[in-house]
């Protein structure tokens, strides 16, 4: 039988210090900032609607709500008529061109995003949307688009009709969280989980340039857990991301949901619990721990599961409201870094209520990786104000930036051993509702800091959506 064991029990309540010398090799790079360079407009009329306490085009799992490939940016969303668009500008353009790609959106759900992916291999956008434990619509435009975006133009025409499969090839019926990642071979692969909340795996799939191929489960759902207050055989297992480094490891933090209440102190929590970590290094065919053991195969009868040994990188029970899938990044040595959040132990030991006590007394921390391979843990010391996501990106330089939610930057020095964080951007001005989306592939590409985010409305009534940039230390 497998055992649970846990790595890295001194992050629970306790900074680690960064290794030594740390501070001292990177001295002469500059501190993290932010230097606000433009607004954008997407859409004056956005669709809005608030369920599960988020918004449908500012979702932070999002992987990628906002992209940039080849000197252009591209961005998704549901207009005021439910359509379904993709906007397309020339980096450094006020202007966004946008098509509809043929698909309306069902219901009123937060969870059924747009994500978008590109398969370099073939220079096709790929488009996965509207599922939540059903399934899902998928556009991929043609090839060569996303190659030549100044000579082909940006028309419905230049995308293929929606279809309820991967050109053919059906996954699950209960569908939900599409990530689309790009592989280092210019392959893309599409992460989701099969089944529902509380019982459910995570599998992956692969597009060549030709055709779609499943790889199958790599997340096992079974297994037994154990709390001070009682015991669950069912679970899932939720991402922060999945991201491969400039090295090709593909890395992996997560968080456990229970489909058992009886795990939790009251019923008004959230049955969430730990923070764990796998990598792989053959492109997500088998995952390690963080010691290196195989823990789980793709597809194959040995998943990663709750009882597996060395997964655990920071404890916690499921009384404090732990939120799943935050965000990861990885810096420039390939190193995992995170973000999660949860009701700290000196505001109680038992929240109540997770929306209410997330936002009184909700705290983000950053969790990495150092230069010798300990983990290490700090507090971000501001409320989060909010029971939702904070987004995490690193620049050049390794400094780390915490967008959290309505929209607020916060930075930490590589220097420092990222425990120095500090206020970059107030956001006071924007009125953003709460969760925003960032283009990760532009902070590596650009060293700009590109965010997403919707106005605060009422109802129904639709807002704006806009996309605000940041140049990073040069």
């Amino acid at each position: 039988m497998k055992r649970r064991t846990v790595l890295g029990a001194t992050l629970a309540g306790a900074v680690v210090p960064p290794a030594l010398g740390a501070a001292t090799a990177r001295a002469a790079d500059p501190g993290p900032s932010v230097r606000q360079t433009g607004t954008t407009l997407l859409d004056s009329q956005a669709l809005y609607f608030v369920s599960y306490d988020g918004l449908v085009n500012n979702n932070a799992f999002q992987k990628n709500g906002l992209l940039t490939y080849k000197g252009h940016q591209y961005a998704v969303w549901y207009t005021a008529d439910r359509n379904a668009v993709v906007g397309r500008r020339a980096l450094g353009s006020g202007t966004w061109s946008t098509v509809k790609v043929g698909h309306t959106l069902r219901y009123d759900d937060s969870h059924n995003v747009i994500s978008l992916g590109v398969s370099k291999v073939d220079g096709r956008l790929h488009l996965n949307m509207d599922s939540h434990s059903d399934g899902f619509t998928y556009v991929k435009s043609v090839a060569g688009l996303m190659d030549d975006p100044a000579g082909l133009s940006w028309t419905t025409s230049r995308f293929g009709a929606p279809r309820s499969t991967l050109d053919g090839l059906a996954l699950t019926s209960q569908f939900t969280y599409p990530q689309f990642v790009s592989t280092p071979d210019g392959k893309l692969q599409l992460s989701y989980r099969a089944g529902v909340s509380g019982n459910g795996r995570n599998a992956l799939a692969e597009y060549d340039g030709t055709s779609w191929t499943s790889h199958g489960e790599w997340s096992s759902s079974t297994g037994t857990y154990t709390s001070e207050h009682g015991s669950s055989t069912a679970r899932n297992m939720y991402l922060h991301g999945i991201d491969y480094d400039r090295n090709g490891r593909l890395h992996s933090f997560f968080t456990w949901r229970e489909q058992n209440a009886a795990v939790m102190c009251s019923g008004g929590g959230i049955t969430n619990h730990d923070t764990g970590y796998v990598y792989s290094d053959d492109h997500g065919r088998t995952w390690r721990n963080n010691a290196g053991a195989v823990v789980g195969t793709t597809g194959g009868s040995d998943k990663v599961a709750v009882t597996d040994p060395g997964l655990v990188v920071d404890p916690l029970n499921p009384d404090h409201s732990l939120m799943n899938q935050e965000s990861q990044f990885t810096d420039s040595a390939g190193r995992p870094h995170a973000i999660i959040s949860y009701v700290p132990g000196r505001f109680g030991q038992c929240t109540t209520n997770y929306v209410a006590d997330r936002t009184a007394g909700g705290r983000a921390f950053h969790v990495r990786k150092n230069s010798s391979g300990s983990w290490q843990k700090t507090e971000i010391p501001v409320a989060l104000g909010s029971s939702q996501r904070t987004k995490l990106a690193l620049d050049r330089y390794d400094n780390a930036y915490a967008v959290l939610p309505f929209g607020r930057i916060w930075g930490a020095s590589a220097a420092s051993g990222h425990t120095d964080w500090k206020p970059l951007f107030d956001a006071g001005g924007l009125n953003a509702f709460g969760e925003v989306v960032i283009d990760e592939t532009r902070v590596a590409q650009d060293n700009v800091l590109s965010v997403m985010y919707q106005v605060k409305s009422s109802g129904t009534t639709p807002s704006a959506l806009r996309v605000i940039d940041f140049a990073l230390p040069a």
